[in-house]
Formats: C-alpha cells, sequence, structure tokens
C-alpha cells in the first residue's frame, strides 16, 4: 500500500506543476497587450507634400487611392485609418485613435483644402484648423465615419 500512496503522490505533484505553469502563462500574458492599424497610414511628411492648388493626380501619387471619395459639395478625397488595441487574447479590442484625412477639391479639381480630423472631448475636431466643424452635410458624414470605425 505504501507504493499507491507515492504513485498517487506524483500525479498530483504533476498536476500541481502543470496549474502553476498556466496560471504564470496567464499572468505574464496580462503583461502584454497587442497594436492593431487599420486602413491607411499617412507616410511621414506626405501632407506637406500636397499645397493648396495641386491636382488630383499629384494626390493620387502622393497618399495613394483614398478610403472612400464623396460628392457631397465638391469632391473629396477621405483616408481613413483607426488604431486598436487589446490587452488580452480573449478582451475585445478597444479603440486607442481614428483618424479621417480628407482633401477638399473645387470644381477644377484642385485641391481647396486639407483637414486632418480625429476625436477630440468625444467631438469630430480638425487638427489642421483647429476647429470643430460646424453643419453641413460634411458634418453629418464625418459623424457617421467616426460610428462606423
Amino acid at each position: 500500500m505504501g507504493r499507491m500512496n507515492k504513485s498517487n503522490r506524483l500525479p498530483r505533484r504533476a498536476a500541481a506543476t502543470v496549474a502553476a505553469v498556466a496560471a504564470i502563462a496567464v499572468l505574464l500574458g496580462g503583461c502584454f497587450s497587442e497594436t492593431y492599424q487599420r486602413g491607411y497610414i499617412v507616410p511621414d511628411g506626405a501632407l506637406e507634400q500636397i499645397p493648396l492648388g495641386s491636382t488630383q493626380e499629384q494626390v493620387l501619387i502622393v497618399l495613394g487611392t483614398p478610403s472612400t471619395v464623396a460628392t457631397v459639395s465638391g469632391e473629396v478625397f477621405y483616408y481613413i485609418s483607426q488604431r486598436a488595441e487589446q490587452k488580452l487574447a480573449f478582451m475585445n479590442q478597444a479603440i486607442t485613435n481614428q483618424r479621417v484625412i480628407a482633401v477638399y477639391f473645387d470644381k477644377q479639381r484642385r485641391v481647396q483644402r486639407l483637414a486632418n480630423y480625429g476625436l477630440k472631448d468625444g467631438r469630430v475636431f480638425d487638427f489642421v484648423s483647429r476647429a470643430t466643424p460646424t453643419g453641413g452635410k460634411d458634418v453629418a458624414y464625418l459623424n457617421a465615419l467616426f460610428k462606423i470605425f
């Protein structure tokens, strides 16, 4: 019977070791977070290469194909990006940053205005003009973009 006790202790020790290793793995897994970048990533210095009056072709060469195009009041190219973070593998991703680069064109298809929209205090904010856009179809469209992503 003494042998049975020793053989019973060995599986218990192995089970305890496996449980301890699993607990440590879970704790260490919680120390790391994953960051995900979706959509358009603005190359460094790209917006500076697009002065007012640039053609649509120049914009396409510098920024590439837009995420979406709108013809609300004139033509607008939108480049949409989102950064999300996931703290643990089993948790949902949390959005940490959203940006919409908007390039507004006049009737001659030349750059009229650039905007770099993001959220500030829960509202859409243009980090180029440092203002919150007011009224119009453009604001409604931007609000919809930020709710979608």
